[in-house]
């Protein structure tokens, strides 16, 4: 799927910010600019190099100016918003397209010269390289002018203009980095210069800090004559360069293409969230493994995030041995029977304040069995799965114990330990102490799961099942919420119980679930009633007197809004799958999800382009929030083609 934008897109230089790119190196690190070539955000660079992976990023080459004389007359291509407006860089005034499909590409009109640009990642590496192809359809000869602009600090902080950069032939030195540098045009060095103030729009509309500084300390030029075509190229690493830009972005593409090959499926959308979904599986250099970052561009490999995102990110794509790398990487790590939510990095140690991950392990390597019919890795995570339902049983960390009834209760003063889990200093805007919906729907299925896989490697344990029968008989009688036709949200005997809220909707979609058929299909159409948007489902019915319709603005408005309302895109994932198995997977239901499935190609072409974000505003979710791009989303979404496409329907 190819993504092209044309002038129209940015008449404005706020519309050309809405959308921007994303390449990752499988490191964490990644480059990530606006398809004017901008930053919006603090956060938006050309290199955002990884020097442990996936959490140690430093933004290391911010952007590139760019600018061309012709005839005597220099004219900047370059694009920024600056806080003093009068400073702004108009390039994409020049620019007559934007493309993505495996890497961004810029194209440029300035008076008989036109400019190709290119950008692409090497996987596994810190390298970014860029070419410029310029066709001089004109008489006079044309000289392309690139400053790079330079930080070499922290991804998030703020350079300091005392930051001093050194340079020799090919290597700048600055905050103890080394980075390579390889160009085929004509480098000119002079002493560290700064630019200050650029206005990150994006990071101002949600109270971040709005402005950031870069340094330069060298240009490289590249001449062409009148008549004449030629290409250039740049290439940054962390590495001493070896290969051509030329090299790295065939490289680029020809993965990408292999992960279409290995998936193999057949729907446009599918396959481009083939490619997205591989983007957020990085190595972990504190285990030796891999893991799953859970969004771009703010957050860090967690527990949780990965277990729901590695069916869509690793099963569904067929990579299975990424899949067993990354379980292997968490069942290192099981502590008590609980997952890590957070890995050990440094001197800090690893937290486990997560009640959902465990289980939702054990569903995924349930997934990960179907799929590949691995009898030995069942064999291999089968006492890890044990540990687990034994600790559940028991109890465990963070008051995570079954109760008597058979149903899993977990958290306890300040600790949040479901997905909502917000907590501000002592407010916690969604408390969900007690016995949490999802949670036992995990709960239940773990446990159905054991009973056929303890059958499987002829363990032949009784007691799952008549555990299971305990628990799904105290749901049944505990959960319904006969006023509403849905599910309370979560047992605690607090008015939060009868929320109408999007976790409900796990109940139906997990491998085995609890309800009667009908008590199912309430369960939907109320989730589709008060939830449903095509973006994903809000956290909160709008009817409740808690809900929160905006997300924006300073940390502790968008805090109480993240779970009040506001839209999140990977529970609709569920949605749909819970839909498809209500209608018994019928055509009619199959052409409706497929119907309303097709807007996410909008979904696609807004925020970052060929992802699907974390959030959208619980009012009217026209705009991405929050991570531009979030591994749950994209692959819930991916579950959904995939279990389309399991069933014949393409």
């Amino acid at each position: 799927m190819k993504f092209i934008y044309g002038k129209n897109d940015w008449s404005t230089i706020e519309r050309g910010e809405e959308n921007c790119y994303l390449l990752t190196n499988g490191l964490g690190g990644f480059s990530s600019l606006t398809m004017i070539g901008s930053n919006a955000r603090n956060d938006h660079a050309l290199l955002m190099a990884c020097l442990k992976a996936p959490n140690n990023r430093y933004n290391i080459i911010s952007n590139l100016g760019q600018r061309i004389k012709i005839n005597h007359v220099y004219i900047d291509f370059s694009s920024q918003k600056y806080l003093d407006s009068k400073n702004n860089r108009s390039g994409f005034n020049y620019q007559s397209k934007f493309s993505f499909e495996d890497i961004p590409e810029w194209t440029y009109h300035i008076h008989g010269v036109e400019i190709i640009k290119k950008v692409a990642m090497r996987q596994n590496k810190n390298t970014v390289a860029i070419t410029y192809e310029i066709n001089n359809f004109t008489n006079y000869e044309v000289e392309s002018e690139i400053t790079p602009y330079m930080e070499f600090i922290k991804k998030g902080a703020i350079l300091s203009l005392d930051q001093q950069f050194y340079i020799n032939e090919n290597e700048i030195k600055s905050n103890n980095i080394n980075l390579y540098y390889k160009t085929n045009g004509k480098v000119s060095t002079y002493p560290t210069e700064h630019e200050e103030n650029l206005l990150f729009e994006h990071d101002e509309r949600d109270g971040r800090e709005r402005h950031g500084n870069v340094a330069h300390n060298h240009k490289i030029h590249f001449n062409v004559r009148p008549k004449e075509s030629k290409e250039f190229y740049i290439v940054y690493s962390t590495e001493k360069i070896n290969d051509t830009a030329e090299k790295i972005i065939d490289e680029s593409v020809e993965y990408r293409k292999q992960l279409i090959k290995t998936a193999d499926m057949n729907h446009d959308i599918a396959n481009m969230l083939v490619k997205s979904a591989n983007q957020f599986v990085v190595k972990r250099e504190s285990t030796k493994g891999k893991s799953i970052i859970a969004g771009y561009p703010f957050f860090e490999d967690w527990g949780r995030d990965t277990m729901i995102a590695l069916s869509g990110c690793c099963i569904a794509t067929k990579q299975f041995e990424d899949a067993k790398n990354i379980f292997r990487t968490f069942m290192h790590y099981c502590k008590n029977g609980i997952m890590p939510n957070i890995f050990p990095e440094g001197n800090n140690e690893a937290m486990y304040n997560t009640a959902d991950a465990s289980l939702l392990f054990i569903n995924a390597v349930y997934e990960y069995y179907k799929s590949s019919n691995d009898v030995e890795f069942i064999k291999e995570a089968y006492p890890v799965m044990q540990e687990i339902i034994n600790c559940y049983k028991n109890g465990t960390d963070f008051d995570i114990k079954m109760d008597v009834d058979g149903l899993i209760q977990a958290g306890s003063g300040y600790d949040q330990v479901t997905w909502m889990d917000v907590r501000i200093d002592d407010i916690l805007p969604t408390p969900r102490h007690g016995k949490p919906v999802e949670i036992n729907a995990y709960w239940y299925s773990s446990l159905m799961i054991m009973n056929e896989l303890s059958n499987l490697i002829g363990e032949k344990d009784q007691e799952y099942i008549k555990l299971a029968d305990l628990v799904k008989e105290s749901f049944t009688k505990k959960f319904w919420n006969a006023g509403k036709n849905c599910l309370k949200d979560v047992i605690s005997g607090t008015d939060a119980d009868n929320q109408v809220r999007c976790n409900q909707i796990w109940i139906v979609s997990m491998p085995f679930t609890m309800l009667e058929r009908e008590k199912e299909k309430k369960v939907v159409q109320t989730v589709f009633e008060k939830l449903y948007t095509p973006y994903g489902l809000r956290t909160l019915s709008m009817d409740d007197k808690e809900f929160k319709g905006f997300y924006g603005g300073e940390q502790l408005k968008r805090d109480l809004a993240y779970h009040q309302g506001t839209v999140w895109a990977f529970p609709l994932g569920a949605y749909y799958i819970a839909y498809l198995k209500v209608n018994d997977y019928s055509k009619e239901a199959v052409n409706i999800v497929e119907n309303q499935l097709e807007v996410m190609e909008a979904c696609l072409r807004e925020g970052c382009i060929g992802q699907i974000p974390e959030i959208y505003d619980g009012n009217n979710p026209t705009i991405s929030k929050g991570c531009f791009a979030q591994a749950w989303s994209v692959a819930a979404i991916l579950r959904v083609y995939k279990v389309i496409e399991e069933r014949g329907i393409y």
